[in-house]
């Protein structure tokens, strides 16, 4: 697999284990010196941003992120660079659930830890965020 096959399958799983609520995965993905920032937070270590995890099961009924393209420098065993997302939000809500859109671009740092690829460092960056209301689907 090229470096940015790996990389782009990081970012994925990363986004799977959000949705999913998976830890595991997270552990796949995140070194331990890892530092997860953006509008209002700011995570250092692994085990600490791990409980992102609980906060967004806590906040939406569910997500969905999708990884759609990335620019990426490789650097020997580092690389760094851009992703580019977007992560829907559902919130449940009296009048009916709502859905939190963002688009968002991650400014990504990696490292090559035995031939694995892990996030060091992410900057979430919300370029434009929408909220509108669930539909139903009639059966």
């Amino acid at each position: 697999m090229s470096d940015l096959a790996a990389l782009r399958r990081t970012a994925e799983r990363y986004a799977v284990g959000a949705d999913r609520r998976d830890k595991a995965l997270w552990r796949e993905v995140l070194a331990e010196d890892v530092e997860i920032s953006g509008p209002g937070f700011s995570i250092a270590g692994l085990e600490a941003n791990l409980g992102s995890i609980d906060h967004l099961a806590h906040a939406f009924t569910m997500t969905r992120h999708v990884v759609h393209d990335m620019d990426v420098i490789v650097e020997g065993d580092s690389a760094h660079g851009e992703t580019r997302s977007t992560a829907e939000h559902r919130i449940a809500a009296p009048e009916g659930d709502k859905l939190l859109v963002w688009a968002i671009r991650y400014q990504d740092q990696w490292r090559r830890e035995n031939d694995c690829w892990k996030f060091t460092r992410r900057t979430l960056i919300v370029d434009w965020e929408e909220l509108r209301p669930i539909k139903g689907i009639a059966t």
